[in-house]
């Protein structure tokens, strides 16, 4: 391994949000900015985001990233090679037997529970059994790497997210080459220490869909789920972590086209109910986060010079990419790729139709972990990447065609008003 070459530029953090299936849009973005690099003459330059993050899903394709932290075309494609032939069977069991097992079981409880409970103690833990997932990150991400990529310079830091089900707190896992303690906010604290595949596996697991996943909080062990459940401040970790600009890259719209939304008068099945959830679970919560710290650098601009400089707050320059597109009509028209047992089971949930006229499918696009899926939100991610070719150069400070050496420090501009660092 060779050691990296020193970055005076800035240090950049990457944030990838939570979404299951939908984080295939991070890794579009990923290989978009990947080709940009190249085409500036920076595939040479050292690993662009020596600080990495990630929730659910994200917090996957980070820890892949992170591992990988000395060469990022490398990182990048083997990412690639996984999200553009992906089947549902590798995150979770989509097999009839595996499909009655976890699903039908969870199902019956809801309906006539207390008796099987009762009499068979039969306590199925999720809707779906995601064992097949812990072998795919065996096999995605060396966690063992990830301590040699950081003493080699390549990585600074590395954090991941989960929430304890058994105290409430939102818990950031982290592992840093720096000496930076452990941090604590309202609702959420910080815990230092190696990052292995029971982490990835707690921060991936979408409440009620995945089983908890049993992890060490000081002395004790709490069970875990997903990370984007009460993450109020999902920028917030890499700041701690030394990042002064940051790349967020999310797994749904920001914003929705003005004019009016068409509505239906049907009453709302479980489907609909559940896929409203998980949308103010994963999406709300960075919004919330970017409208804060405009609000936040609104006020802060109105201070003088001076009186900025005798703060203890400093400008964190931020880029956010999102998709253009709603990823519940993407999914709709791939419900038919689902194996026919989760099809099944999603039907009784109310996951019916196709296209237009699908209901259910913002729930099934957390759970479409199939090749023509993630393959269309892969050339999405990249498509409004290369749409925003200007800005990532800007912030990254690449210039256009073939340059040698360091990228230009200074050169960034902010797409948010800067953050300071005692807000997040």
């Amino acid at each position: 391994m060779i050691a990296a070459t020193p970055d005076p530029g800035p240090t950049t953090g990457l944030v990838l949000t939570g979404g299951g299936a939908r984080a295939a849009y991070q890794v579009g973005v990923l290989k978009a900015i990947a080709q940009m690099r190249r085409e500036c003459g920076q595939a040479a330059a050292p690993n662009p985001f020596p600080v990495i993050t990630g929730t659910s899903a994200g917090a996957i394709n980070a820890a892949a990233l992170a591992c990988r932290a000395d060469d990022f075309d490398d990182a990048v494609a083997c990412l690639c090679e996984v999200w553009e032939n992906f089947h549902a069977e590798q995150v979770y069991r989509s097999d009839s037997i595996g499909v009655i097992r976890s699903g039908a079981r969870w199902l019956t409880m809801l309906s006539i529970g207390w008796v099987i409970a009762r009499f068979h103690r039969a306590r199925p833990r999720s809707l779906l059994d995601n064992a097949p997932l812990q072998a795919l990150l065996g096999k995605l991400v060396n966690t063992e790497r990830l301590r040699q990529v950081m003493q080699a310079g390549h990585l600074q830091a590395l954090a991941v997210s989960a929430s304890s089900y058994g105290s409430g707190l939102h818990v950031t896992f982290y592992d840093a080459v720096a000496d930076i303690l452990p941090w604590t906010r309202s609702q959420r604290i910080a815990v230092r220490g190696a990052i292995g595949v029971p982490h990835l596996m707690a921060s991936s697991a979408i409440p009620f869909v995945f089983p908890p996943v049993a992890l060490t909080l000081g002395d004790h062990i709490e069970y875990c789920g997903d990370g984007s459940m009460r993450q109020a401040a999902p920028i917030s970790p890499a700041v701690h972590l030394g990042a002064q600009r940051i790349l967020v890259v999310g797994a749904g719209r920001m914003h929705e086209p003005a004019g009016p939304r068409a509505g239906s008068s049907d009453y709302p099945n479980l489907a609909q109910i559940a896929g409203h959830a998980l949308s103010n679970i994963f999406l709300d919560a960075l919004a919330v986060d970017v409208e804060r710290l405009q609000r936040i650098n609104s006020t802060l601009a109105l201070l003088t010079p001076a009186q900025r400089a005798a703060t203890q707050l400093k400008p964190i320059e931020v880029l956010v990419i999102a998709p253009s597109q709603r990823l519940d009509d993407i999914a709709a028209k791939h419900l038919r790729c689902l194996p026919l047992p989760v099809r099944a089971l999603l039907g009784g949930l109310g996951v019916q139709g196709k296209g237009s006229d699908a209901r259910g499918a913002a729930l099934a696009s957390y759970l479409l972990f199939e090749a023509p899926y993630t393959r269309e939100l892969m050339a999405l991610g990249v498509a409004d990447t290369l749409q925003r070719r200007d800005d990532v150069l800007r912030f990254f400070g690449w210039s256009e065609g073939p340059v040698t050496g360091q990228p230009a420090a200074g050169t960034t501009v902010a797409k948010l008003p800067p953050a300071p660092v005692g807000a997040m």
